[in-house]
C-alpha cells in the first residue's frame, strides 16, 4: 500500500498520476475528494481530511508500506517552525504507531551549509526532516533547488511586461529542475521496497543557470523580449504581506531567497545519479509557452 498525501497538489498529482499506471495499491489523503479526476477516484482509497490530524493519518497509514509526504503550503502560519515541523508532528507518531516502513518527501539543498541556520523556508524544511527520521522510519528527502514550474507564478508579468523578478541576484548561476522530475525520482522511490536508512537524495537539472540565462532562453522560445529584474527583499517581503501572507512566512521567504543569493544551493556537487533530464530549454518549450500563449 502506498499512500499519497497532497494528491491534488503541484507534487502530489504528478506523483499519483505516475502511480496509477503501476499495480500497486494506493490511498490518498485529501480534504476535497471532488478535486480528484473521477478515473482516479475509482482507483484509488480515498481518506477524506487535513494529513496534519492525527486520526486521519492513522487511519490513512494503516497497512502502508511507504507513504509520499508533503507539507503543504501555509501562508498564513504563525511561525516556518509551526508550518513544517509542527504540522509533520501527527504523521511521525503516525508512522511509528502503524509501523510505515518507508517515507519520500520533499526538502530543499542547504544543509552543512553556513547559511542552513537563517535560511527561513530551507531550515524549516529540514529541520522536518530530522523530526521524520527521528522516528526511525526509512526516509528519502528530495532535496531540490528552486524548481522551474515557480515562473507560473510570473506569467501575468511575462506576458504584459516582459519582465519576471526575484531577490536573487541576476548572475548567480543555480541548480533548477522540472517539478515532473522531482515526481519521477519520488515514483521510483514508491515503487521500490527494497531500500531502507535514511539519506538525501538531490534532484538537480542537467544544468546551472542563472535568471538573466533564463531570460535569454524565454526571450528565444517565447519570441519576443523577456528580462529579469532583481528586487529587494524588503519589497518582496511588502508584497507577499500585503497579498495575505503572515509576517513569518513572509519573512521565511526572504530568507529563503537571500540564502539563496549567497549560495546556499551550490554546495551540493552535480553527479549523474542526481541530474535530472528536462532542461530549462524544454521546460519553456513545453510548459511556459503554452502558459504565455493561453
Amino acid at each position: 500500500m502506498i499512500v499519497v498525501t497532497a494528491p491534488t497538489g503541484q507534487f502530489g498529482h504528478q506523483v499519483l498520476n505516475n502511480l496509477l499506471n503501476s499495480n500497486e495499491p494506493i490511498r490518498v489523503i485529501v480534504r476535497d475528494p471532488s478535486r480528484l479526476p473521477a478515473h482516479t477516484r475509482e482507483r484509488v482509497e480515498v481518506v477524506q481530511g487535513s494529513h496534519g490530524d492525527l486520526d486521519v493519518v492513522n487511519r490513512a497509514f494503516a497497512g502502508a508500506d511507504s507513504v509520499f509526504w508533503v507539507v503543504p503550503p501555509d501562508p498564513h502560519a504563525a511561525s516556518v517552525e509551526a508550518a513544517y515541523v509542527d504540522f509533520s508532528r501527527p504523521a511521525c507518531e503516525a508512522f511509528k504507531s502503524q509501523r510505515v516502513k518507508r517515507v519520500v518527501g520533499i526538502s530543499a539543498l542547504g544543509r552543512g551549509t553556513a547559511m542552513e541556520k537563517n535560511s527561513g523556508l530551507v531550515a524549516g524544511l529540514l529541520a522536518k526532516d530530522d523530526l521524520i527520521a527521528s522516528t526511525g522510519v526509512s526516509y528519502r528527502a528530495l532535496t531540490i533547488a528552486s524548481y522551474m514550474d515557480n515562473l507560473l507564478r510570473q506569467v501575468g508579468s511575462i506576458k504584459s511586461q516582459g519582465m519576471f523578478f526575484d531577490v536573487v541576484s541576476g548572475e548567480r548561476k543555480v541548480p533548477t529542475c522540472a517539478t515532473r522530475d522531482i515526481a519521477s525520482v519520488a515514483t521510483r522511490l514508491l515503487l521500490d521496497h527494497s531500500w531502507s536508512g535514511q539519506r538525501s537524495v538531490p534532484v538537480l537539472g542537467p544544468e546551472d543557470l542563472s535568471f538573466n540565462d533564463m531570460a535569454q532562453i524565454m526571450s528565444e522560445v517565447l519570441g519576443r523580449p523577456v528580462r529579469y529584474q532583481q528586487i529587494p527583499g524588503e519589497a518582496l517581503k511588502a508584497r507577499l504581506t500585503g497579498s495575505g501572507m503572515s509576517d513569518a512566512m513572509a519573512q521565511g521567504m526572504v530568507d529563503m531567497m537571500v540564502a539563496k543569493d549567497n549560495g546556499i544551493d551550490n554546495a551540493e556537487p552535480r553527479t549523474p545519479e542526481f541530474t535530472a533530464p528536462t532542461s530549462f530549454r524544454q521546460w519553456c518549450e513545453e510548459v511556459l509557452k503554452p502558459a504565455v500563449l493561453a
